[in-house]
């Protein structure tokens, strides 16, 4: 005699019928529910919850955060507007070799001043600090109708605010 056990339904989504359970909470989940984890599925909320423990952020990492990168950018923009007064080829050349430099080293920096602190929001506020940073000069291009200097602030911004996010955020593009 064979006894079938109670079917289970996901908690999120009822009329589901699912067979898989959260290995950490032990709640019903379905496979749009689940999240592969090394150590086997979780449900979202479990997940979500373990990634707040790596999130140490304080809210003056912020500020700090932002203040740094805001003022190296407005450093790096000045250069590369100077450098856009330089007529020819060496002058794309050298925006795109420095723009990736200032990129990560505004990044160090932010990452010095937050004392290695890690968080999403923090990631994002450092990122748009360095496009706040920017735009007076780039306002001052549009102002002046610089054509090349708009195009260069647009490549320094382009190249270094992903670099400046990925470094701080620990993203790899290669393994």
């Amino acid at each position: 005699m064979t006894i079938n056990p109670a079917p289970m339904y996901c908690a999120n989504h009822p009329g589901v019928e699912t067979a898989l359970r959260c290995n950490r909470c032990g709640k019903p989940i379905c496979a749009r529910c689940a999240v592969r984890t090394p150590t086997g599925y979780r449900c979202k909320e479990c997940v979500r919850g373990q990634q707040k423990i790596f999130e140490t952020a304080k809210w003056h990492d912020y500020v700090l955060g932002f203040v740094t990168a805001g003022f190296l950018s407005l450093v790096a923009s000045l250069l590369v507007s100077l450098i856009s007064g330089v007529a020819g080829f060496f002058a794309w050349i050298i925006v795109i070799v420095a723009a990736p430099t200032a990129g990560a080293i505004i990044a160090e920096a932010a990452r010095f001043v937050t004392r290695k602190h890690r968080a999403r929001p923090l990631f994002i506020t450092v990122a748009a600090a360095v496009v706040l940073g920017a735009l007076p000069e780039i306002l001052l291009n549009l102002i002046t109708l610089s054509i090349f200097g708009l195009i260069f602030q647009g490549i320094f911004l382009f190249v270094a605010v992903p670099i400046v996010f990925t470094r701080l955020s620990g993203i790899q593009l290669t393994k």
